[in-house]
């Protein structure tokens, strides 16, 4: 199955840079972060690690993440949403 059709409407190039960044700051492979990954998946993606998450992703993107918006970023599909301008907050 494509990676396209796993995340609707998500640039292949966006998503590749998110799983990425979320290897990078939950410190696992990039092979561990799958288009439906989400918070808790992972031991690493616990409350800590989602912070880690959240300053990642602000110093790639140049996005601000404010705090309610933290708590509803908690998949791969969300935090493509969130970069990509369509997500809220």
């Amino acid at each position: 199955m494509k990676l396209e059709m796993l995340v609707e409407g998500t640039n292949i190039e966006l998503l590749e840079k998110v799983r990425t960044v979320l290897a990078k700051a939950l410190n696992v492979e990039l092979n561990d972060i799958l288009p439906e990954t989400t918070f808790g998946d992972l031991p690493q993606w616990d409350s800590m690690g989602h912070m880690e998450v959240m300053i990642s992703l602000e110093e790639h993107f140049s996005v601000e993440i404010n705090a309610d918006t933290i708590s509803e970023l908690i998949s791969v599909q969300a935090v493509c949403e969130h970069v990509s301008g369509k997500g809220n907050g």
